[in-house]
């Protein structure tokens, strides 16, 4: 009996430390769109990669003209003059992936562009929840934004208007 009550006792002290961890949550877009120089920068991105599509898009549109000269115009070429067009139809088709690749490739421009203007944003946000998180004593913080797992949160552990205050945006 006295075995028992020894382990009982064992086994609260040592769940109340998991019991006694703080745990808070922030959604981080609702944060980066409450930061007027994020808004400015995916503003930026938005529209450099709006100017790039129309940009691929119209050289698609060449490539589609060429094809239908083509193909109007094949019954009356020469074998030589088959295998020209047909070569220049490929090396333009080649051209405009290149430049779609330049452009939304992994390691393309507008991953750099985003590298660029968004991430010291990111960094400043995540930087302001980890000193939150010290400061406060959490043990986790969690992200509720975008495929979050967390499939309950009492709004009153919702931390985000506070890391935007530590980032001198709210009041």
């Amino acid at each position: 009996m006295k075995k028992l009550f020894i382990l009982g006792v064992l086994g609260v002290f040592a769940v109340l430390p998991a019991v006694a961890q703080k745990f808070a949550f922030v959604d981080t877009e609702y944060i980066l769109n409450n930061i007027p120089a994020y808004k400015s920068a995916q503003s930026q991105i938005d529209k450099l990669s709006a100017d790039w599509q129309k940009e691929v898009e119209a050289q698609y549109g060449e490539v589609d003209k060429l094809y239908k000269n083509y193909q109007a115009e094949k019954v009356m070429l020469s074998e030589d003059m088959k295998k020209k067009r047909e070569d220049e139809i490929i090396k333009k088709e080649q051209s405009v992936k290149d430049l779609q690749k330049k452009y939304y490739a992994p390691e393309g421009e507008l991953a750099k562009k985003q590298q660029e203007l968004v991430k010291p944003i990111q960094d400043e946000v995540y930087k302001a929840i980890k000193e939150m998180a010290v400061e406060g004593g959490y043990a986790a913080i969690f992200d509720t934004s975008a495929d979050a797992t967390l499939l309950y949160a009492n709004p009153k552990n919702d931390k985000s208007d506070e890391v935007l205050e530590r980032l001198g945006y709210k009041n």
